[in-house]
């Protein structure tokens, strides 16, 4: 039950307040508080919130948009639950995505932001090695928001900024393509390369074998 979740309530002060309901629902989904094929209802969340019925039904809009819920009209509004097909869309998304990204980020990026993207595969680097696949997917997180914005292409952050909660839900677990630790980090060296001569065609081609989209 949507009433049995705790929340602090929200205090609007200084805030854009669809925008504060929809991150504290949308995290809440993706820690579990609010489980898959849980149903949500407006005016429970709105009295947990300390808010009226419209910033949450705005950010249940939303998160609906970004595939975390699932309405059927005049019956109910639930958590969704991602399914096999969906999880393997959003991951050829992001691949194909970032590809075309990191194409345009080394093409046009300032030499700083150059610098900053070269530490980010630094730091993937030592994490591959490592084998450490927990820290691979968050600094892969980390690393394409920098390509996102490096790119200076102001509808592809819309676009990524309005996707960020599916993305996250449907990527978590992910695991390397390249499961030897010795092919992949030659693999983030060679990717580093091509960022380093502002190579974007040779950069998005091993990013997407990297993935298993060669």
């Amino acid at each position: 039950m949507t009433s049995d979740v705790a929340f602090a309530p929200l205090d609007p002060r200084g805030a854009v307040l669809g925008d504060e309901v929809y991150t504290v629902l949308g995290e809440a989904i993706l820690d579990g508080r609010l489980a898959p094929g849980e149903r949500l209802r407006d005016v429970e969340l709105a009295e947990n919130l300390g808010v009226s019925r419209t910033p949450v039904r705005e950010a249940l809009q939303r998160l609906e948009r970004c595939g975390l819920v699932e309405v059927s009209a005049n019956r109910w509004t639930r958590v969704s639950i991602p399914d096999a097909s969906m999880l393997e869309a959003t991951h050829e998304f992001i691949v194909y995505t970032m590809g075309n990204a990191i194409r345009m980020a080394v093409g046009r990026c300032s030499d700083d932001t150059l610098d900053q993207l070269l530490a980010g595969v630094d730091e993937l680097i030592a994490a591959s090695r490592a084998d450490d696949r927990r820290e691979m997917l968050r600094l892969s997180a980390q690393f394409f928001t920098m390509v996102t914005y490096a790119t200076g292409n102001r509808m592809l952050e819309q676009i990524l900024e309005e996707c960020e909660f599916g993305l996250r839900r449907n990527l978590y677990g992910w695991r390397p393509h390249v499961t030897d630790e010795v092919e992949r980090t030659d693999m983030y060296r060679v990717f580093r390369d091509a960022v380093a001569a502002r190579d974007g065609d040779r950069a998005e081609r091993i990013l997407r074998l990297q993935h298993g989209f060669g």
